[in-house]
């Protein structure tokens, strides 16, 4: 039986998933938060997964995709298969739980949910917890990075910055857009970007759940934004535009790409301008 799927998954949606009888084989929880947090308490069934073990780093560039050899030992490591059901959460809202969707995207992975909130919600609704480590069954998941049509590099987003349609989503802080907070080699933000902060489409005051899907549509459309444009986001290493990313594909948006490393790359490329 073929196991229907959405880009987000709400902790009453888990819950019934976790209670079917029999319980789907390829439903595989994955857990981002701290090691320790997860030790000491998870969703039960949950398999954790550092997030360091997603990501390149090659400073001052950080945020960069994975070698494909390493993504795959990581997966396969963790019992994943093309076949799985991946319900990825973490203790922040979102921001590594939609990254590692994004990466699982490029390689082709087609079934998977962020949970709405992570584990602040899960904890919120009161739902129920183990500190039971599963077994794991170890898997073989080729990794390729070869569609990319998800992502975007500095200079696909410069060849693309005056076009009409195309639109280049900063989804920082105010202070690190104005240049005000300075992260990188240089200040500032890419020429023409919006900036919407992820932290404005999270409602804090629901256990870090995404805000309505009405109230982030009149959001987006306030900032100019529109399902026809092909949109890029981009923070400082694509982790918390990462999110952004997942709420747009939730929220109907068809053409969304997302910047890997982001600000980080982006700053030390003398030949990219930059606007404050």
């Amino acid at each position: 039986m073929s196991i229907e799927t959405s880009w987000v998954i709400s902790t009453n949606d888990l819950e019934n998933r976790l209670n079917e009888k029999p319980l789907s084989k390829d439903l595989l929880i994955i857990d981002m938060t701290k090691e320790s947090d997860y030790q000491e308490a998870h969703i039960p069934g949950a398999i954790f997964l550092d997030y360091a073990k997603i990501v390149k780093h090659a400073p001052p560039v950080v945020g960069m995709l994975p070698d494909p050899q390493q993504f795959s030992e990581t997966l396969s490591n963790l019992g994943i298969s093309p076949e799985s059901y991946i319900v990825a959460y973490d203790d922040e809202g979102g921001g590594k739980a939609a990254r590692f969707m994004w990466t699982m995207e490029i390689a082709g992975h087609k079934k998977m949910s962020l949970l709405d909130g992570g584990i602040h919600a899960w904890l919120s609704d009161k739902k129920p917890l183990s500190n039971k480590t599963p077994d794991i069954k170890q898997s073989q998941y080729p990794v390729s990075f070869n569609d990319l049509t998800t992502v975007a590099d500095a200079d696909y987003i410069m060849a693309h910055l005056n076009q009409p349609n195309f639109c280049v989503l900063d989804t920082r802080s105010e202070s690190e857009f104005t240049g005000a907070d300075k992260r990188a080699a240089r200040a500032g933000h890419i020429p023409g970007a919006i900036n919407l902060d992820w932290q404005e489409i999270k409602n804090n005051k629901d256990a870090q759940r995404l805000k309505p899907t009405e109230e982030l549509k009149k959001m987006l459309t306030g900032l100019g934004l529109s399902q026809e444009q092909e949109i890029v986001t981009y923070c400082h290493s694509h982790h918390r535009s990462a999110l952004m990313y997942i709420a747009l594909k939730s929220l109907g948006y068809p053409n969304i790409k997302g910047y890997p490393a982001s600000w980080s790359d982006w700053a030390v490329r003398d030949d990219k301008p930059v606007e404050i």
